[in-house]
C-alpha cells in the first residue's frame, strides 16, 4: 500500500502550527525506517507518535488525526479508534488539576462510588469532564494498583491510597487556594 503524499484536510478546525511541529517531531523520532512497500509497516509507530503528542501538548488534537493517519498510511477511523480506546489519550486539554478516582471492584467495595459522587459535588465537576473554568478534570479510572488500600486515586500524577471525603475536601481547598 503506497503512502499518501499529503495529509487530507481535517473536518473542523485546522491544526495549528505548533501542533503540526509536534507531529513532525513525533514522526521524526518514532516513524520506523520501513520501506513504503511494506504493507502496514508505519502503523507500528502509531502509539509512540500519539504518546509523544499527548506528552508534549497534553492532548491529541482532533485536527491532527487526519495528518497522523496520512503520515502513517492509516485511515482516520483507525487513528481515532486508538485515541478513543485508550483512556490515557485525551482529545481536549485536561484541567490544571486532574483527579482520577478508581472505580474497580476492590475500590468500589471500599466506597469508591460514594467517593466519586462526593468529589463531583465538591469539585463542581461531572465525572469524565473538565470544569468550565479549566481548574479540574475528574475522571473515573479502573485499577491504579492499590487494591489493598482503596479507595485509591491519582491526583496530578501522584497516587493516593485510603482516600476519603475529607481527603477530597482537602484537595478542593488546595485547588481553590492555588487558583487565587
Amino acid at each position: 500500500m503506497p503512502r499518501r503524499s499529503a495529509p487530507q484536510p481535517p473536518n473542523g478546525p485546522a491544526a495549528t502550527a505548533p501542533q503540526r511541529e509536534c507531529l513532525a517531531q513525533a514522526l521524526a523520532l518514532h516513524l520506523p525506517d520501513i520501506p513504503a512497500e511494506v504493507p502496514g509497516g508505519s502503523a507500528s509507530a502509531l502509539l509512540p507518535v500519539l504518546h509523544h503528542i499527548q506528552d508534549a501538548l497534553g492532548f491529541v488534537p482532533p485536527a491532527l488525526v487526519p495528518e497522523i493517519a496520512a503520515a502513517l498510511s492509516l485511515s482516520r477511523a483507525e487513528v481515532h479508534g486508538v485515541v478513543t480506546y485508550y483512556h490515557h489519550f485525551r482529545s481536549a486539554p485536561a484541567g490544571r488539576h486532574v483527579v482520577q478516582i478508581c472505580q474497580a471492584e476492590a475500590c468500589r467495595a471500599n466506597g469508591a462510588v460514594a467517593l466519586m459522587a462526593h468529589a463531583s459535588a465538591r469539585l463542581a465537576c461531572a465525572p469524565g469532564h473538565t470544569r468550565a473554568d479549566g481548574a479540574v478534570t475528574l475522571e473515573p479510572v479502573y485499577c491504579l494498583g492499590l487494591c489493598a488500600t482503596g479507595p485509591a486515586a491519582m491526583v496530578d500524577d501522584r497516587l493516593r491510597a485510603r482516600v476519603s471525603a475529607a481527603t477530597v475536601d482537602d484537595w478542593a481547598a488546595r485547588f481553590e487556594r492555588s487558583a487565587s
